[in-house]
């Protein structure tokens, strides 16, 4: 028994400590929004956010998140269902096309504008260099994380004067 807690919610469930994350993500709890691409930790697609630091799922094993915190792609959209500023820049900016890539994308840019919502670009290219991208081109995508920090500094302003 594994007890996390995934997307703001306690879960528990019967996984062997060896399993990989992703399998549990994936069948354990029908989260499919985790890609698996390399299957070796070399492309991305897998990426997650494990206390709140981009990780690849698919080389992360179960047991080794029995007490912490997993975000993932369904994790990041507000209850009603309306996109993250960092899913909407994306989409704005053109930084999507076949989408496989753009989960664990999404993720490593929102573990990134967290601690900074105004990097430069060789931040941004560092906290995208694990996860590879073979239809958009990085151009759209850096420009979409630009636009994800200045909107979520304008949220952050907006709650600010309220």
């Amino acid at each position: 028994m594994i007890r996390f807690k995934c997307n703001g919610k306690a879960v528990q469930l019967e996984a062997e400590p060896e399993a990989r994350v992703i399998d549990v993500l994936r069948d354990g709890l029908g989260l499919t929004g985790t890609k698996e691409g390399c299957g070796r930790g070399e492309c991305g697609a897998c990426t997650i956010l494990l206390d709140g630091k981009p990780v690849n799922s698919c080389l992360l094993l179960a047991g080794k998140i029995a007490d912490r915190e997993i975000t993932t792609i369904e994790g990041i959209a507000s209850e009603d269902g309306a996109l993250h500023p960092i899913q909407e820049a994306f989409l704005d900016k053109g930084a999507v096309q076949c989408g496989f890539c753009t989960p664990g994308m999404v993720l490593s840019t929102k573990a990134l504008l967290d601690e900074n919502e105004t990097p430069e670009l060789e931040e941004i290219e560092e906290a995208l260099s694990g996860n590879l991208c073979r239809c958009t081109g990085y151009g759209k995508i850096v420009e979409a994380v630009r636009e994800a920090g200045q909107r979520l500094m304008h949220e952050s302003d907006q709650q600010g004067d309220a």
